[in-house]
């Protein structure tokens, strides 16, 4: 019986030990100037197959696709290894991100983190009251800066009609990533707040 408890405890483990040595080994690369740039070249070459629709500098090619440049490192090596888990739903995504060892997944969290990202034009009329809105709801799990952390995305740089739809599904429950408190912050805002705040956040560097 207790065979069968430990085994049961190993196989519902597994995913936390692939995260853990993942995190581990990007941690190690970012600890020396030199191997973090090694990591960031190879990084580049190992996201081919993301360019096709995230940009070959981490810049989506259409609207409707996240940015990834500029990310945190943690935080995309977190969404990479939920992919990769099947804890975030995406056929074609799963299947990419499954053939990618630790290292590979390291690297190319860590060259997408190094890319700058352009901010978009924006309607001016909107930034100011998108900002109010931000400052209210947003910012203190984005940052006063829009940049994300290790747990929360970067906003700022996203393109504008790919904020607006996120922002509306999360309002409305309607998308594939469901989340509490995202549901929570986003409850007040009607179809206006909505766009003055992509608008906000699409210009912000």
């Amino acid at each position: 019986m207790r065979v069968i408890l430990f085994l049961a405890t190993l196989l519902a483990s597994g995913p936390l030990f692939a995260q853990s040595a993942a995190h581990e080994r990007m941690k190690a690369l970012q600890a020396d100037p030199a191997t973090l740039q090694a990591a960031v070249v190879a990084g580049k070459k190992a996201s081919f197959f993301c360019a096709n629709c995230h940009g070959e500098n981490g810049v989506a090619k259409t609207s409707d696709v996240p940015n990834l440049a500029g990310q945190h490192p943690a935080y995309l090596l977190e969404q990479i290894r939920k992919f990769g888990a099947g804890e975030r739903k995406d056929a074609f995504m799963e299947g990419l991100i499954k053939v990618l060892n630790n290292e590979e997944r390291a690297q190319i969290a860590l060259y997408y983190a190094s890319v700058t990202v352009p901010p978009s034009k924006a309607d001016v009329s909107q930034i100011a009251h998108g900002k109010v809105l931000f400052d209210k709801l947003c910012a203190r799990c984005h940052g006063a800066d829009a940049r994300g952390s290790e747990l929360y995305p970067r906003l700022a740089g996203q393109q504008q009609p790919y904020l607006k739809k996120s922002i509306t599904h999360y309002r409305d429950g309607t998308g594939v990533r469901n989340n509490q408190l995202m549901r929570i912050a986003t409850a007040p805002l009607k179809n206006e707040d909505i766009v003055s705040l992509s608008h906000y956040l699409t210009q912000l560097p």
